[in-house]
C-alpha cells in the first residue's frame, strides 16, 4: 500500500497477528507483524512506526521489557504503545504497562472497531505531526535561503512574510466563521495556529 502509515504488531501467537491485521485492513495502513519482543526491536531499528500494538505475554521478552527497551532509545522513545493483555490480567497489567510507557491498552479478546478507532486517533496524530514537521522544515529552509546573500536574502524574508500572513489568514478566517455562528472545524483551526506558531518559531532561530 504506497504511502501507507506502518503500524508495528508484536504477538508470539500467529492467529493474533492475523486477526490483527484483518481488523485493521480498512485503514488506510500497512501492518508489520512480528512474534517477538527481539524481532520488534530488530524492526524499530530500520523503519518508522505510527504506532505499536504489543502483546504483554511472551516467551523469552514479554511486553513490559520490550517496551523498556523501546523508550530507551532516543529513536523510538516517542512512538506510542498500546498493549493488549489478557482480559483476566487487565487491571494489573495496564497499571504496569503505563509505568513503562503505554499509551493505551485493549484486553483481549479485542472489539474490532474500538481497536479501529484507537488506531485511528494515532494514525491521524502521525500523520499531522508529520506534516507540522514538513512545514517547519520548509520555513527554515526559507529562512537559511534568505541569508545567502543581498538579493537572495530579500526574496527569502519576501517569501517568509507571505507565508506568515497567509497562515494568519486562515486562523482569522476560522475565527471569523466561529463568531458568526456558522460551523467551523475547531481541529482545522489548531491546524492553522499550530503552522502559525511554526513560522513564528522558524523566524525565533
Amino acid at each position: 500500500m504506497p504511502n501507507a502509515t506502518r503500524i508495528l504488531a508484536v504477538d508470539d501467537r500467529e492467529e493474533n497477528l492475523v486477526a490483527l491485521t484483518a481488523v485493521l485492513d480498512a485503514l488506510p495502513v500497512e501492518v508489520v507483524p512480528v512474534s517477538s519482543g527481539r524481532a520488534a526491536l530488530k524492526e524499530l531499528l530500520n523503519d518508522d512506526f505510527a504506532l505499536i500494538l504489543l502483546d504483554v505475554v511472551m516467551p523469552d521478552m514479554d511486553g513490559f521489557e520490550t517496551a523498556g527497551h523501546i523508550k530507551a532509545r532516543p529513536r523510538t522513545r516517542d512512538v506510542p504503545i498500546i498493549f493488549l493483555t489478557a482480559a483476566g490480567e487487565a487491571g494489573r497489567q495496564a497499571l504496569r504497562g503505563y509505568a513503562a510507557g503505554a499509551v493505551d491498552y485493549l484486553t483481549k479478546p479485542f472489539d474490532p472497531w474500538l481497536l479501529r478507532a484507537k488506531v485511528s486517533v494515532f494514525v491521524d496524530l502521525h500523520r499531522r505531526n508529520l506534516e507540522l514537521r514538513r512545514q517547519a522544515a520548509l520555513l527554515r529552509q526559507t529562512l537559511a535561503g534568505a541569508d545567502a546573500g543581498p538579493v537572495d536574502g530579500a526574496e527569502g524574508w519576501e517569501r517568509m512574510l507571505r507565508s506568515l500572513d497567509e497562515r494568519l489568514v486562515k486562523v482569522e478566517g476560522e475565527v471569523a466563521r466561529m463568531r458568526s455562528g456558522e460551523a467551523a472545524d475547531p481541529g482545522l483551526l489548531d491546524d492553522h495556529v499550530a503552522a502559525l506558531r511554526l513560522a513564528l518559531d522558524a523566524l525565533s532561530h
